[in-house]
């Protein structure tokens, strides 16, 4: 199958989710609610309508693997082998292939709760694991492209920012979180993270039939995923640092003066 195929196959599917989703709604006035939804939040590009969504098609299949004895710790390290697959699609510049590993990667960090809460096995450990698939897989993916673009110092430096952006965002979150301090959600997080550079290798790969047109006019034809990974070094690193001074203010004193004494 070439590489573009797979983005189209990719897209069909939502289409159809998305209108069997709203079909399914449209008389009803509103959409399913969800918490994690709701203490998460939407994204620019995925509002809580489409997480929602996203929700509602995933649920049958987490029924599905409780019936079948599958535990959530086993989707979670399947999230992982995904991760890491899409990474190396990546690194071989196999973009569209990378899209859909991605988004089965990004599934099965979404049903991994569901199928742990719908079994009773919930449980600080599991969430503690959950939390370090996230971050490997992510490392995975920026990682892939850090490979791909590693003739070109502008574009390896790029996909490290967006890498360095990713990590402190969540550093941020994770901070606030230990500190009980409450400061602005901000942008960037993962699930949003997720969408645009997914979205950029959907994209990349669709226009690579046209690649040669794009390169005579003297644009990449990977510029897709090279906007994704600006936004996402951009608005992620800069999200970082807005949540770490307010949480530095929330706890007391500057990031610059408030520190402890170093041991001597």
């Amino acid at each position: 199958m070439p590489d573009w195929a797979y983005p189209i196959v990719l897209l069909g599917f939502f289409a159809i989710v998305a209108t069997v989703f709203a079909w399914r709604f449209s008389e009803a006035g509103s959409a399913p609610r969800y918490a994690r939804v709701e203490r998460e939040g939407g994204g620019a590009l995925l509002g809580k309508r489409s997480m929602a969504m996203a929700y509602w098609a995933i649920q049958p299949l987490g029924s599905l693997l409780v019936a079948l004895g599958i535990s959530a710790n086993a989707v979670t390290w399947t999230s992982l082998a995904l991760g890491c697959a899409a990474g190396v699609a990546l690194a071989f510049g196999a973009f569209g292939l990378a899209a859909l590993l991605g988004t089965l990667s990004f599934f099965c960090d979404a049903i991994d709760g569901l199928v742990a809460r719908a079994a009773g096995t919930a449980s600080p450990a599991g969430e503690v694991l959950d939390a370090s698939i996230d971050r490997w897989v992510e490392f995975a993916f920026l990682a892939g492209l850090c490979v791909h673009y590693h003739q070109s110092p502008l574009l390896l430096a790029l996909s490290l920012l967006a890498l360095q952006g990713g990590f402190m965002v969540s550093y941020a979150s994770a901070k606030a979180e230990a500190l009980h301090a409450d400061v602005p959600r901000g942008a960037m997080r993962r699930v949003e993270r997720c969408v645009y550079l997914i979205l950029g290798a959907t994209l990349t790969a669709l226009i690579a039939p046209w690649s040669l047109a794009f390169t005579a006019r003297g644009v990449s034809a990977e510029l897709p995923m090279l906007a994704a990974l600006l936004l996402i070094a951009v608005v992620g690193n800069g999200s970082a640092a807005l949540r770490l001074r307010c949480l530095a203010r929330s706890v007391g004193g500057s990031p610059v003066l408030a520190r402890a004494p170093r041991s001597v």
